[in-house]
Parts: structure tokens; C-alpha cells; sequence
């Protein structure tokens, strides 16, 4: 990725604060057997100060979306504070093979490590720690595939993926808990779509919003989806006096 590329998927910026549009199949960090991922990049992201920002929080590798990033470390610590405290509001866009039998509802399964050799791969466990997901159904496709608007109220690992599989509609492209192969298969469709963060406490809370990407257009219009313009804002809630900003593309 070159600084021109990184500096283009840019969402929001101020003073503590950057979001960014992380792309599909990219690692937000190196893992253990090394690799390129987009933390390499973020010295195009200084804007002027004389260290890079650094994740407030991490996205799955081939999930895409607001990413969260702060400018130094008083703007870490404080926005970790958020994060940690659940203040943050996250909605993602999901595509999934099946069709819920509600409009709504809300999904309570603590989650445990599958087994050491996995890495973090997760499953439903009574013993793991607790994990709440909000959903709302947005559009219904031919067939069983379902557009849904996922708010997790916790932060476990593969949280909303997880969920989906166990209520019976994986997120297309799963290949770990869904049906998806594990080569040649469609890209998850799995969207970090909006973000509202508190960050400032005289000002209202600012809310990011990522545009569709290329991969899962096809599949939201089948259930629905009308394009960016008539789509924006579709959530399970409006946040309370936001500050809007949207980069989303026609």
C-alpha cells in the first residue's frame, strides 16, 4: 500500500483522533510468522506530528471498516478508556446465508478459546467470558441470504461471527464458522459500517461512517440496498446529537 493509498481511505481526522477505512484481507497488525499489515503504513497518517498514530482497537483480518486510530498517547489512553468502557457505538453490516425468523432481537452467548492449537479461533462456552449482540434485519434477498445491521455490546474475538454461525446464519464467506471454502470463496462479508466515539465532553459524540466496499455490493443489493445516498444513516439506533461525517461513495 502506498502512502498515497493510505492517506485516500482516510475518513476522519482532528487534534487525538483518525479514522480510516480499513480494506478487506489486510492484517491491522503483524502476527506472529511476520507479514506485511496496515500498522506498517501509518507513518502517511502523521499529518505532521513526529510519531505515527497507533490502533485504539483492532478489526479481524478480513473484516473491513472504521478503524479507530490515536494521534499520540494521551489520545490512546483516552480513547482506551472508551473502548474499555463500552461508550463506543459500533454498527456493522453483515451478509448472511439464512434468513432470521424475527425482525430483531438480541443474542446472549458467552465465548471461550476453541483450544490452544487454534489460535483464537472461539466457540459457545457457559464458562467463557460474557458476549451480547445486538441485530436488526435491513433487507431480505431471494432465497435465504439476510442484510443485517450487528451491534456488538461487548468485545469478544469473532464476536459477531460466532453468533451469527450458532443462530443458524453464518456471514457469507465465513470459512471458519460458516460454510465458506477456505480458498476461492467470497470475501466475508462483514462491514465495520459506523462508529460513534464521546471524545470530547463539551461536543457532541462524532460519528464515522465507511462506504459499502466493492465485494459486498452485489450481494446488499440482492437483499435490498439502494446505494449510499439512501442507505447512510441505517443503524440500530441514531446516536443522541451526533456529529456526522460520512465519506461514502456513489
Amino acid at each position: 500500500m502506498t502512502p498515497e493509498e493510505m492517506v485516500s481511505r482516510l475518513l476522519y481526522r482532528d487534534g487525538l483522533m483518525l479514522v480510516i477505512d480499513k480494506p478487506a484481507g489486510f492484517a491491522v497488525h503483524r502476527g506472529p510468522n511476520g507479514g506485511e499489515s496496515l500498522e506498517d503504513h501509518f507513518g502517511a497518517l502523521r499529518f505532521g506530528l513526529p510519531r505515527a498514530p497507533a490502533l485504539a482497537h483492532r478489526l479481524d483480518r478480513d473484516t473491513s471498516g472504521c478503524l479507530v486510530l490515536g494521534r499520540h498517547r494521551k489520545a490512546l489512553a483516552q480513547l482506551g478508556k472508551l473502548f474499555k468502557n463500552g461508550l463506543i457505538d459500533k454498527t456493522y453490516w453483515a451478509v448472511v446465508d439464512g434468513a432470521p425468523d424475527a425482525e430483531a432481537g438480541e443474542i446472549a452467548l458467552p465465548l471461550g478459546r476453541l483450544d490452544v492449537t487454534r489460535g483464537w479461533w472461539m466457540k459457545p462456552d457457559p464458562k467463557g467470558q460474557p458476549a451480547v449482540t445486538k441485530w436488526k434485519v435491513l433487507g431480505r434477498g431471494f432465497g435465504k441470504s439476510s442484510w443485517l445491521a450487528l451491534e456488538p455490546l461487548t468485545g469478544r474475538t469473532h464476536q459477531l461471527r460466532v453468533h451469527c454461525a450458532e443462530m443458524g446464519w453464518p456471514i457469507v464467506g465465513d470459512a471458519i464458522y460458516g460454510s465458506a471454502p477456505r480458498h476461492g470463496g467470497p470475501i466475508l462479508h462483514l462491514h465495520a459500517r459506523e462508529i460513534t466515539v464521546p471524545l470530547y465532553e463539551n461536543r457532541a459524540p462524532i460519528t464515522v461512517t465507511a462506504p459499502v466496499p466493492e465485494h459486498m455490493r452485489e450481494r446488499l443489493a440482492q437483499c435490498g440496498w439502494q446505494g449510499e445516498e439512501i442507505a447512510s444513516g441505517l443503524a440500530l439506533h441514531a446516536p443522541r446529537n451526533a456529529t456526522a461525517i460520512n465519506k461514502l461513495s456513489p
